[in-house]
């Protein structure tokens, strides 16, 4: 039984009410409904809460697909409380509202990264107090100080973010749209979700982001890296 990810059509949710439909064999929770972002793309998992109808309190540490198609979510119990959910049972789930925030803040900078430099990207890493891209450069010289001036100018702009789907036909006629060499979108469910920062970027990502660049905050490079003859690692964070 597949899981509403409401997280792909409202980052902005906190909470929701599910009802659990399963367990795993490593005790992850599977509910039917679900505001917990499980890891993926660079992205990690959600950290949060399952509220059990008598009030009693599940935490849960992480959360992660349990099938390659990622239509099912599994959340992860963190210490244990001797608590035992089981199927039928109705809950709460809450995520960690600031460490989401902050993520969603830091992988929508890492978009307009992105943005400021046009080349294929071939690995990354979603955190709540800094980020990176690997970018396939072959020429190095890049310099920390024009490319935060360039986010900066981006973020000021208040450029609105959205999301829309289209179909893996779409998708596959429009392959300039994937910028990432590593991982690539999940093709076979028949719809792709492009998150789109109007003015600046669009590629496939199912991530969770800010409705607007202005939200982001400040945010410097700190780092550029040689990482091969042709990497550069590009890591900036909240200034």
């Amino acid at each position: 039984m597949s899981t509403d990810c409401l997280f792909r059509e409202d980052s902005y949710l906190k909470e929701c009410s599910a009802t659990v439909t399963g367990l795993t064999d490593a005790g992850g929770v599977i509910l039917d409904r679900t505001v917990f972002y499980a890891a993926s793309g660079g992205q990690p998992a959600d950290r949060g809460v399952l509220v059990t109808a008598a009030g009693d309190s599940v935490p849960i540490a992480s959360a992660s697909y349990t099938d390659p198609e990622k239509t099912e979510i599994a959340h992860l119990p963190g210490a244990s409380t001797g608590l035992r959910l089981k199927a039928g049972d109705t809950v709460r789930a809450a995520v960690d509202w600031d460490l989401r925030y902050a993520r969603m803040r830091m992988h929508t900078a890492l978009h307009l990264l992105s943005a400021v430099l046009p080349y294929p990207v071939t690995g990354g890493a979603v955190g709540d107090t800094d980020g990176r891209l690997d970018f396939d450069i072959p020429e190095a010289g890049l310099d920390k100080e024009e490319i935060t001036r360039k986010l900066a100018a981006m973020i000021a702009a208040g450029a609105e973010v959205r999301s829309r789907w289209i179909t893996d036909a779409e998708l596959e006629a429009a392959p300039n749209l994937v910028k990432t060499m590593s991982v690539k979108p999940p093709i076979g469910t028949g719809r792709i979700r492009l998150i789109e920062i109007v003015g600046y970027d669009l590629q496939p990502c199912g991530g969770t982001h800010v409705r607007n660049t202005n939200e982001i905050g400040d945010v410097r490079v700190t780092q550029i890296e040689k990482k091969g003859r042709q990497n550069r690692r590009v890591r900036i964070a909240f200034a």
